[in-house]
């Protein structure tokens, strides 16, 4: 499975979005062949008292960071951890995830994480596909551990925070051992590192294979394009256990030499007081984070002025929260995109000039394209739209288990996102909607992110998604769930006349329904399959 690293870095240089390249950005990197743990050794080595991870009062500089990896890997070795044994993360936002997730690598072994809001069927599932050996969690999510234990093949539990029977303590670890961890020969381009789970939009959550190379390459093209150094100050608040939270506020914070100040959740008061208080650089997060903030009438009172720049992600960003947000603060918000199959950025807008609407660019080292959709092979031109295809050093080297999933996914060198998408005139890559979860009226094929977006426009709508409801007749019939802002009303007729009046006929939603909130993902994106299950219950 490693032909889809092959021809990295041959883009042709014709592709159009040359004409915007960031300023001061190589258009290619040499990615060193290291393992990702060899990043921490490295920034251990060039910052070692600079701080790297800090959780409310307790800090670790890289130095301790290196120390304290290196002792968890020899006590893995003596636990009986080889190379290529999985084991599984289940934690949130912490320290301690850190430490458990370099020192797995350095053991030699492969990190599984998992969401740890997750209940038992879930965790079941991703312990018994990854056959884990052993599991890291903390004293609150033991009990849930305990429960799916007998029906897997793990061996051991490791605590991070407290001390009960059947477990071992985190801290005895690292008292025990010292800091030497085992000699692995690691196969960057070959050897897993981190096994990750797409976020289940579809059906049942699948294992993405993603080695040394990959998220070395993903951390390196994240911060080189951001020109991100030993001087920014990164919030790490995105969830640890998704790609997006590994690379953004692990891997390119520990390749950049930047503090990270870990947020184990959401509050936009703590947030935004957090922000102020430790001047911090950069700031990650989803589109309904951002709704968040921008409806937050305490925005006003801190000074967010030290932001080099904010990026919304894992959804669409609606226009009108993009401007209220950079209205309010003066800070720029950049738009990107990526999935968990590419570790997982892949387009990313140029900080000189971002275009609203779209995704930008794709990022150093990185290939796209737009393919029609029936044969995957031609490649469309600009303003057609069709679904996007990615190769660069970044792609997976596959699904866990899943060999036929793999090869639709990989075919001749090429990622194929299952994303309908379109290149403008200018380069310039705009998301329509996943090609699974597209609208399909009397024959026509609806993009719910095109709708949504019109509904976005009416000053009621705070937020919003669209589906296809079985009809008899037609297939698919539109249908919005809506939101609507504190304080606001609005009858289901007057949006479907709003939309009826900005769309195509075959487009315009046949049914509203009014709910108190649009599910999502941990990391924001529209569970639409949620929705649809509702329809067809």
């Amino acid at each position: 499975m490693g032909h889809q690293r092959e021809e990295v870095g041959n883009i042709p240089p014709e592709r159009p979005w040359f004409k915007f390249w960031p300023e001061g950005v190589p258009r290619h990197i040499d990615y060193p062949e290291i393992p990702l743990f060899e990043l921490l050794s490295r920034a251990a080595h060039k910052w070692p008292a600079s701080i790297a991870f800090r959780c409310q009062e307790h800090s670790l500089s890289y130095k301790q960071l290196a120390e304290l990896t290196n002792r968890l890997a020899a006590g893995l070795h003596d636990l009986g951890v080889r190379k290529g044994d999985r084991i599984m993360l289940l934690l949130p936002n912490s320290l301690e995830f850190v430490i458990a997730y370099y020192g797995i690598l350095k053991a030699g072994g492969t990190v599984a994480t998992v969401n740890p809001l997750y209940r038992q069927a879930e965790l079941r599932h991703q312990l018994n596909d990854t056959e884990a050996k052993a599991i890291m969690t903390n004293g609150d999510l033991y009990p849930l551990v305990q429960q799916v234990r007998a029906e897997t093949r793990l061996q051991m539990v490791i605590l991070t925070d407290a001390s009960e029977s059947g477990a071992i303590p985190l801290t005895g670890i690292l008292e025990k051992y010292p800091p030497l961890p085992p000699e692995s020969a690691i196969s960057p381009r070959e050897d897993v590192a981190v096994i990750v789970y797409t976020g289940g939009t579809t059906g049942l959550s699948k294992g993405v294979l993603l080695t040394h190379s990959n998220l070395v390459a993903n951390a390196m093209q994240n911060a080189v394009w951001f020109e991100w150094c030993s001087k920014d100050t990164v919030i790490g608040l995105l969830p640890f256990y998704h790609s997006w939270g590994a690379c953004t506020c692990i891997n390119s914070p520990i390749y950049s030499g930047a503090p990270v100040i870990i947020l184990p959740r959401f509050d936009a008061e703590e947030l935004l007081l957090t922000v102020a208080r430790e001047k911090a650089t950069v700031l990650y997060g989803a589109a309904s984070m951002f709704i968040a903030l921008t409806d937050n009438p305490s925005i006003s009172k801190y000074d967010l002025s030290s932001l080099r720049y904010v990026k919304g992600g894992a959804m669409p960003i609606p226009p009108e929260i993009r401007e209220r947000w950079e209205q309010l603060t003066g800070v720029r918000m950049i738009l990107g995109y990526g999935l968990s199959e590419a570790s997982p950025e892949t387009h990313n807008s140029p900080l000189q000039r971002v275009k609203p609407g779209t995704i930008g660019i794709p990022v150093i080292g990185t290939d796209a394209r737009i393919v029609d959709e029936q044969t995957g092979e031609i490649e469309l031109p600009a303003g057609q739209m069709g679904e996007l295809v990615i190769r660069g050093p970044q792609v997976m080297k596959g699904y866990l288990n899943q060999p036929e999933d793999t090869r639709e996914a990989l075919r001749s060198g090429w990622l194929y996102t299952g994303d309908l998408a379109l290149i403008d005139e200018e380069g310039y890559f705009r998301i329509l909607d996943r090609k699974k979860e597209t609208i399909k009226y009397k024959g026509y094929t609806v993009a719910p992110a095109e709708v949504e977006a019109v509904l976005y426009e009416h000053p009621a709508v705070k937020e919003c998604a669209a589906i296809g409801k079985p009809d008899a007749l037609a297939g698919e019939m539109p249908k919005a769930y809506v939101v609507l802002k504190e304080g606001s009303t609005v009858e289901d007729d007057e949006l479907i006349s709003f939309c009826a009046e900005r769309i195509a006929p075959y487009k315009r939603i046949r049914e509203v329904e009014f709910i108190e909130e649009i599910p999502k993902t941990p990391v924001g994106k529209v569970l639409r399959r949620v929705l649809r299950d509702r329809e067809r219950h």
